[in-house]
């Protein structure tokens, strides 16, 4: 009997480095453009000034203590949170309808993790060099060219991770005041504590983990596979053509061009090796479709420049779909599926904006107070009690007035708040009275409507509460 240990497998592989080479490429170029693009917005929004009366000047400021979230020319109230929902639906969404489209395409090229990661190979790049040399560096013994370099490298990603933790502290407060108070050591613990936090994951992420976040960390790579369909667009090797009969081949000689390589058998992959060398997850894409493939297009522009340099055609590795790389048919980008997404998306972004067009620049809520839920008066009049919110969305004063409609004979009574001034961004509790003869009425309930006029602006809407006015049963 055969010692079973023999047979076991480890449960954990180590980690194999992964050296990325640059690449040169239409698609190598849209990724820098897409990452000039995020860490422009990202880093100089902050700083960006929009003016605004009675009211915080930056352009995206989340004001916590205000309870206020700026955004350009719109304020969000906490009475608006269902924005928020409304915003996380229409990502899903788009997330769904582009990766049944074009597969992991947010993956490769929008990703913050992608992005990050992009850059910090891109300053080990520049410090130790291209491919061989980081090779070489990781294999050599320590000394001190590999002490300085690995070093330089470490001190520079974490500056890179600082700035990015630093940076989005400032979307909580006062830029400029708080950069100063950030360093004179007079922000707020919860700034050091945010900016230390996202510089150590950004620095383990993107610096350290990287493509170990996309394959292992990243619940997107998991379930994405239920979102792809024989028509969905992604990288694919054609194996047919780059393997013809005898599979992969080096270049042979007399055979310059693909007829004369397929006359011996060859295909038009040449084994450069290229298309693994550039992958930053490692992977070989001429073994088919995996998990870990971000849809980067990188060894789509590593195969097209060899390709290139051959004068042979391009699309040996291609953004393709299944069918037509099996059938050779056009892809069918309107299907189904697409449009299903397409349509829930367009409902909740048209939703979204509808609400946001139309938001009130007050609001008002009514209240009725049960205990009691209704008291007989001195004059054998019946009262209920209820309590009125109003918030001052805007960054102007308003003075608003009350009135009742649909109770007939009905009084209200404000107390001495017959108008009220409502200062900018504030919000008001009053009680109000209503007080209605009840004789020769039977019991139960009414239902009615106060009306919030506006006095002051002239131009703010009239908003209106449904109400409840309870009578008593008769003796």
């Amino acid at each position: 009997m055969s010692d079973s240990r023999s047979q076991e497998v480890p449960l954990y592989q180590s980690r194999i480095p992964i050296f990325p080479r640059s690449v040169k490429g239409r698609f190598r170029n849209i990724k820098w453009g897409v990452l000039a693009l995020a860490y422009g917005v990202y880093f100089l929004l902050p700083w960006l000034n929009w003016s605004r009366h009675n009211a915080p000047d930056q352009a995206v400021l989340f004001d916590l203590a205000g309870r206020k979230f700026y955004l350009f020319g719109l304020v969000v109230h906490p009475q608006d949170i269902f924005w928020l929902a409304g915003l996380l639906m229409i990502f899903a969404f788009l997330l769904f309808f582009v990766t049944g489209v074009a597969g992991r395409i947010f993956c490769g090229y929008f990703c913050f993790q992608t992005l990050w990661t992009d850059v910090f190979i891109a300053i080990e790049r520049v410090v130790q060099g291209e491919r061989p040399a980081r090779i070489r560096l990781a294999k050599q013994d320590w000394n001190r060219e590999k002490v300085v370099k690995l070093a330089l490298t470490h001190v520079l990603w974490l500056l890179v991770a600082f700035a990015t933790g630093l940076t989005f502290v400032l979307y909580w407060g006062e830029a400029g005041q708080l950069v100063a108070d950030f360093f004179t050591g007079q922000a707020p613990f919860p700034a050091y504590a945010t900016a230390a936090f996202l510089t150590a994951t950004t620095y383990v992420m993107a610096g350290i983990a990287r493509e170990q976040v996309c394959t292992y960390m990243c619940p997107y790579a998991r379930f994405q596979s239920v979102m792809y369909d024989p028509e969905t667009i992604s990288v694919n090797y054609d194996r047919d053509r780059g393997e013809a009969s005898t599979g992969r081949q080096k270049l042979l000689k007399g055979a310059k061009t693909p007829a004369e390589r397929q006359q011996t058998g060859a295909g038009d992959c040449i084994d450069c090796g290229y298309c693994v060398q550039v992958c930053p997850t490692g992977i070989d894409i001429r073994n088919g479709p995996q998990l870990e493939c971000i849809n980067c297009g990188l060894c789509v522009d590593a195969c097209d420049t060899i390709m290139d340099s051959l004068k042979w055609p391009r699309g040996l590795i291609a953004y393709r779909s299944e069918k037509s790389l099996d059938t050779g048919e056009r892809t069918k980008l309107i299907r189904p599926k697409v449009i299903a997404y397409a349509l829930v998306l367009l409902v909740a972004v048209g939703g979204l904006v509808w609400s946001v067009a139309h938001q009130s620049p007050y609001y008002l809520t009514v209240a009725q107070i049960r205990q009691p839920i209704y008291v007989r008066l001195s004059d054998g009049r019946i009262q209920n009690s209820y309590e009125i919110k109003l918030n001052n969305k805007t960054t102007d004063p308003m003075t608003l007035s009350f009135k009742i409609a649909g109770l007939p004979g009905a009084e209200l009574d404000m107390g001495r708040f017959s108008t009220v001034e409502l200062a900018p961004g504030h919000h008001l509790r009053l009680k109000a009275l209503v007080k209605l003869d009840a004789s020769g009425k039977t019991g139960g309930t009414r239902n009615y409507r106060i009306h919030v006029v506006p006095i002051a602006p002239s131009d703010l809407p009239q908003l209106d509460a449904d109400a409840v006015f309870y009578l008593p049963e008769g003796r």
